[in-house]
């Protein structure tokens, strides 16, 4: 009870107290294992399930939690065996379905993934994780068609945050919008805000007025759109308007399909008063500037996947070019890679919002950046951007590519192998090479 309740710690207690006594009970086992991975303590996790299954290795739940646990510590091979086990266990088992799809994602096995999210669905028809999950599958191979109506299931699912309850209705494209008034309103992360927040003029063009609300950080970036838009920061009172859109459901009301990604590339803009204040600080440039994001936001689920060390830079520090990072947010093994290296010049006080952040940006010859709202804001400025990805990318960045459609000014660099980072970096040195040198 107390375990089902949330009471983790008290519910660990009694479990350990018990196991001193019944060292080989897999109910016991399975608990602290479960409440191991709760916590995210997943080694322990690991330790515990595989005990359990030692003792009864016919355990369709304990296996899954055992795949989620290998998955977060992407231990894929362990955690699809999991998944097949229990699913011969227990061939209705939706959830198991639905996570050893995410497996086969991962896997770069696309078709396999889908059939997994459609068994999923077929077996409980309103099972939202799995219509989500499956629009990822289909955005990722390009069927936009299917994949942004898909995309709203995430409301549901949970994995979008909670839906905006607000009297207006909801604009999906569906009704006229010549002279009312539709709200935009952001959500998820900042580099989702900066890819879609490209739609505002397109809402305009219909002869709508414009409402932006805009995370702050995003509040001065977001005025340099053009258009005669009003800009709220969010968590301010909004004015009156008619309708409202979730900002990454545009592309959804806008049916955008591959050949018709709104790409009118630059649409966001540096000040020119904030430039000069950064050529004037940066001083004369001597060597190519290079500008760096290696890591992301670290609560990010993917983040152990799309994010890397600076360590991991090293290669690249050693080559005579003028590197800046460009992310705000420094992690503490950060500061024994940049004391080692001395190459890198941070600007992270004085980078107060994305305004200023753009500004730095485009006084570099190339950002280099992992998937995180730099690559984003880079691709938005019209600036080369070199985005490095992990080798089951988001879905915005599709499979294989080397080009953008929403960014026609980034280069994309794939890992060929699951966390080999290392190809990446040797193939960004031979091209940093030839752009020259101090």
């Amino acid at each position: 009870m107390m375990h089902q309740a949330g009471r983790l710690a008290e519910a660990g207690a009694t479990y350990s107290r018990l196991l001193r006594y019944f060292p080989d009970n897999f109910q016991l086992l399975t608990g602290l294992g479960t409440i191991a991975l709760q916590q995210g303590n997943l080694d322990e996790s690991v330790r515990l399930l595989r005990l359990s299954l030692q003792a009864e290795p016919d355990q369709p739940l304990t296996l899954s939690n055992l795949g989620v646990a290998c998955k977060r510590l992407s231990h894929l091979d362990e955690a699809l065996t999991c998944y097949d086990r229990a699913i011969a266990l227990k061939p209705d088992y939706v959830e198991a379905y639905n996570n050893r799809g995410n497996i086969l994602k991962n896997l770069r096995r696309p078709d396999e993934a889908l059939r997994d999210y459609n068994r999923a669905i077929a077996l409980r028809p309103d099972y939202a994780a799995g219509h989500w999950n499956k629009a990822f599958i289909k955005l990722l191979m390009g069927d936009y068609a299917e994949g942004w109506q898909l995309y709203e299931w995430g409301w549901r699912s949970g994995d979008r945050g909670t839906a905006r309850s607000f009297p207006q209705p909801l604009w999906l494209g569906q009704e006229t919008l010549q002279g009312k008034t539709l709200l935009i309103h952001a959500e998820q992360g900042l580099g989702d805000f900066i890819q879609f927040c490209r739609y505002a003029p397109m809402v305009e063009a219909l002869d709508a007025r414009v409402i932006i609300e805009a995370p702050s950080s995003l509040l001065a970036l977001t005025s340099t759109l053009g258009g005669d838009f009003m800009l709220v920061e969010k968590g301010q009172p909004l004015p009156a308007f008619d309708l409202h859109c979730p900002v990454m459901s545009l592309p959804l009301a806008f049916k955008t399909t591959l050949d018709t990604v709104p790409a009118s590339i630059p649409y966001l803009h540096a000040a020119p008063a904030k430039r000069e204040t950064w050529r004037q600080r940066l001083g004369e440039k001597k060597c190519p500037r290079i500008g760096l994001a290696w890591s992301g936001n670290p609560a990010h689920t993917n983040d152990y996947n799309r994010s890397l060390s600076l360590h991991a830079l090293a290669p690249l520090l050693q080559l005579p070019l003028e590197f800046h990072a460009l992310q705000k947010d420094l992690r503490p093994d950060d500061a024994s890679a940049l004391s080692a290296s001395g190459q890198v010049h941070l600007h992270h006080q004085a980078l107060r919002d994305f305004s200023d952040t753009a500004a730095l940006v485009q006084e570099m010859d190339l950002i280099i950046s992992v998937d995180t709202s730099l690559a984003h804001l880079a691709g938005a400025l019209g600036h080369p951007v070199w985005i490095l990805l992990p080798h089951a990318p988001d879905y915005r960045w599709l499979l294989d590519r080397t080009d953008s459609p929403w960014y026609p000014s980034a280069t994309l660099f794939r890992q060929p192998f699951i966390g080999d980072w290392a190809s990446v970096i040797a193939t960004l040195e031979k091209r940093l090479n030839e752009m020259g040198n101090c």
